[in-house]
């Protein structure tokens, strides 16, 4: 199966990501490890791509499609991806049709991993990380064995910026605005469209997952 995987920060769209990936044998793109992978391999995309982040700017469209497409042409993507942080915007979902067009291939199912602002501030404003070994920690799920130390050298935990309510908002609010055409562009007349809520726990939402993504095999 060919997914696309969408989703607000803090709605485990990640964890969710591994899991489905294993689960169906096919491999999970995250264009951020494409990034630095084209980077560490010198190639002459790569090379572009370092110049344009060393300048703290953002990778433009047409670089990020031809990076997509490099990737999805390898062998390992035969029996489908799950591609996660691409499209972020419907000219890149047109793109992408376009590209897969091109491939013989096509998106099955648009997945959208959800979770409310509340639940997104929650979990991530809950987040502690050991400044000296960067272990990360979450005050709902993984909780340090000493309150506010790390477990494996006891420094004392810090919040990150990133982490803090306010900042979370500012994130959610950015992400919904910006996604929202992307869902609506694979929700309308291409009904590819898949939600599950993510704030429930791990399990359930892979099983839910599955499921959905079962059900549009066989459809």
């Amino acid at each position: 199966m060919n997914v696309v995987l969408m989703g607000p920060p803090g709605a485990g769209k990640g964890t969710q990501a591994k899991r489905i990936a294993r689960k169906l044998d096919i491999p999970h793109i995250s264009t951020g490890d494409m990034l630095r992978e084209a980077v560490a391999a010198g190639t002459d995309l790569g090379l572009k791509v370092k110049e344009i982040m060393d300048e703290g700017l953002l990778v433009p469209d047409d670089l990020m499609i031809d990076l997509v497409r490099e990737r999805l042409a390898r062998e390992d993507t035969r029996n489908g991806f799950i591609l996660d942080g691409f499209p972020r915007t419907v000219e890149q979902a047109i793109a992408l049709d376009r590209m897969l067009d091109e491939l013989n291939k096509e998106i099955d199912v648009a997945l959208l991993v959800d979770a409310d602002e509340q639940e997104v501030v929650k979990r991530i404003s809950s987040r502690r990380v050991c400044p000296e070994c960067g272990k990360v920690y979450n005050l709902l799920t993984i909780k340090p064995e000493v309150e506010g130390h790390c477990d494996r050298d006891g420094s004392r935990l810090i919040q990150r910026d990133d982490d803090r309510p306010d900042t979370v908002r500012a994130r959610y609010r950015v992400y919904s605005e910006k996604t929202e055409p992307v869902i609506r562009y694979y929700s309308g007349e291409k009904g590819k469209l898949v939600k599950v809520d993510g704030s429930g726990e791990i399990d359930t939402v892979t099983a839910e997952i599955v499921n959905h993504l079962e059900n549009a095999k066989h459809g």
